[in-house]
C-alpha cells in the first residue's frame, strides 16, 4: 500500500509544532490527498496549543506521527531527514527546537540517528501495556514533573497503547554506539521475548523524544479494540504528555513571517470526517 505525504503544523500563537500528515492512497483517495488523524490535532489543542495545515516548508518544531511507511525510501522518510538535520543544526547554534516522535516516529528518529533499521519483530499490536521505567527517567525531562501516583501507575498498570510490529530491542540500543551516545532510554517493554525501548529522549543538548506507544489516544480514539485504554489514569498520562511536549514548543522562538500566513494555515478551515467506519480512527482530517 503507498503513502504520500504533505506537511501540517500544530501552533501556539506564533509559535509551531510541525506535523508529518499522510495519504493512504488506496483507501481514502475518495476524500483526498492526504490526511491527519483528528486525535493528534485533539492531543495537540488539549495542551494550549493550535493545529494548523500547510505545505508550506518553513521550519518550525517537529512532530512525526504514526504511520506505515519505509523508514528508508518513503517520502515520509526523506523530509523527516530534512528536519531531522534542521534540528541537529539549531540545537547546535542554541537555537531551541524539539522534535517529537510517535510510534513510527520513534523508529523514524532511531534510524536517523544510527543510520541504521535496526528494527524487529515484536508481538505488540493492538496492546496495552505498562512501562517499565529506567534509572534514566527519575531525572528525565519528560517524566520529571508526573506526579509520583501517576508514575506509579504508569508502572503498574497498562495504561500505553501500543500499535506496531516493529521495535527496537534493548540488545541492539546498547550495540549501537550512536544511539546510545544521543538517546536515554527512560522506559522499556517486552513481548514476552524481545525487550524494547518504549520512551527515549535525547541528550540535553538535544531536545528530540521518541514514543513506541501512542499517547494520543487514550482519550480520542473509541474504536472497539482492547489495545487502547480510557482509564481516568490513561486519560492523565495523555494530558501530562501533551502538557510537556506543548511547553518544549514553547521554548522555541520560530514562528509564521506574519500573522495571514498563519490564519490561512489553520485547521480550523477544515472539517473532520466521522471515519470509524473505514478506519481505525474515529475523526479524519482529509486535505485536497
Amino acid at each position: 500500500m503507498k503513502f504520500k505525504s504533505l506537511w501540517g503544523f500544530s501552533c501556539l500563537p506564533g509559535q509551531c509544532i510541525q506535523v508529518q500528515i499522510e495519504t493512504r492512497s488506496n483507501t481514502f483517495r475518495k476524500y483526498g490527498r492526504s490526511y491527519i488523524a483528528a486525535s493528534y490535532v485533539k492531543f495537540i489543542e488539549s495542551a494550549g496549543a493550535r493545529v494548523l495545515f500547510t505545505c508550506n516548508t518553513l521550519f518550525f518544531r517537529v512532530l512525526f506521527p504514526g504511520g506505515g511507511v519505509s523508514l528508508l525510501t518513503s517520502q515520509y522518510a526523506r523530509v523527516a531527514k530534512i528536519f531531522y538535520k534542521k534540528a541537529l543544526k539549531a540545537n547546535d547554534k542554541i537555537d531551541y527546537f524539539p522534535v517529537w516522535g510517535t510510534c513510527l516516529g520513534h523508529q523514524e528518529l532511531t534510524y536517523l540517528t544510527s543510520e541504521k533499521n535496526l528494527l524487529v519483530r515484536t508481538k505488540t499490536e493492538n496492546i496495552s501495556l505498562p512501562l517499565t521505567f529506567t534509572t534514566a527517567a527519575k531525572d528525565s525531562r519528560m517524566f520529571q514533573n508526573f506526579p509520583d501516583d501517576l508514575l506509579q501507575k504508569l508502572a503498574t498498570e497498562p495504561l500505553t497503547a501500543h500499535f506496531h510490529k516493529w521495535s527496537l530491542s534493548m540488545k541492539d540500543f546498547r550495540k549501537n554506539e550512536k544511539l546510545r551516545n544521543f538517546y536515554k532510554v527512560l522506559t522499556t517493554n517486552t513481548d514476552g521475548n524481545i525487550e524494547f525501548a518504549s520512551t527515549m529522549e535525547g541528550t540535553y543538548k538535544y531536545p528530540i523524544y521518541g514514543v513506541q506507544w501512542h499517547p494520543e489516544k487514550n482519550p480520542f480514539e473509541w474504536k472497539n479494540v482492547s489495545g487502547i485504554p480510557h482509564s481516568p489514569s490513561a486519560v492523565k498520562v495523555t494530558y501530562y504528555i501533551a502538557d510537556f511536549l506543548v511547553n518544549e514548543a514553547r521554548k522555541s522562538l520560530h514562528h509564521f513571517p506574519n500573522k495571514d500566513e498563519e490564519t490561512e494555515a489553520l485547521i480550523y478551515n477544515y472539517a473532520p470526517v466521522f471515519s470509524s467506519a473505514f478506519s481505525i480512527y474515529q475523526q479524519i482530517y482529509f486535505f485536497a
